[in-house]
């Protein structure tokens, strides 16, 4: 088994997080202790309206991790994870070797940008190799005017 660096996002109950930030968000990292695994870094990512309720909540509190875990572990944590009540949803996406230094030093150094704020205050710097980042401008396109052609 191995040992990999997870980016885990969490959606928590807003207003559990609100009476009780430190505890909602304690048990986060307890999960992760507890199997065997390191958290790297966590903090508060946004706080939002969600696009339709889970699990009777209109708000969420957006709770980023990054931790290494043995491969194995991970189902387990995720179990725990969908039977804490704090924990409305979570998603793990497995980090590529290469950035995690540099995903990790991003996340201790940014602060907490309410959604309210400008969008030039919430931009991310691109990370190169990042899974899912664009590396070149894409050109808008009247998806109906090149529709009209091909026929």
């Amino acid at each position: 088994m191995s040992a990999n660096v997870y980016e885990g996002m969490f959606i928590l109950d807003s207003s559990r997080y609100g009476r009780d930030p430190e505890g909602v968000s304690g048990q986060i990292q307890e999960v992760i202790d507890k199997a065997g695994g390191e958290m790297l870094v966590h903090r508060l990512w946004d706080e939002r309206r969600l696009a339709y309720p889970i699990k009777g909540q209109r708000k969420g509190t957006y709770w980023l991790t990054y931790f290494r875990l043995d491969s194995s572990q991970l189902s387990t944590v995720r179990r725990q994870y969908q039977l804490n009540e704090n924990v409305l949803r979570m998603l793990f996406l497995k980090v590529e070797p290469r950035i995690v230094d540099a995903l990790v030093a991003h996340a201790r150094t940014a602060s907490f940008v309410p959604s309210e704020a400008p969008e030039e205050a919430a931009a991310v710097p691109v990370v190169e190799g990042a899974v899912g980042v664009l590396d070149e401008e894409v050109e808008d396109v009247d998806l109906a005017a090149a529709d009209e052609e091909e026929v």
